[in-house]
């Protein structure tokens, strides 16, 4: 293998945003499975604070650690 080699997006931000994403994609699948598309997006736009919600932000952090695992990573010295 080349020496310059570096295992680039395999690391713990990649690995936890990906299970952010996948945790908070389970919730808003069952979610939709269980009440439908109309009364899932009455929950989201409302102003308590829903599991909906919580979901949507899951994905968004989950979404900002992938990114930050892909930035440029130093090699290791």
């Amino acid at each position: 293998m080349n020496v310059e080699y570096y295992r680039r997006g395999r690391n713990w931000y990649t690995a936890m945003g990906v299970l952010f994403i996948v945790s908070a994609g389970i919730v808003l699948g069952r979610q939709l499975a269980l009440w439908g598309v109309e009364f899932v997006m009455d929950f989201i736009v409302n102003v308590e604070v829903t599991s909906e919600k919580i979901a949507l932000g899951m994905i968004a952090f989950g979404a900002i650690l992938v990114w930050r695992g892909f930035s440029k990573v130093e090699p290791a010295r």
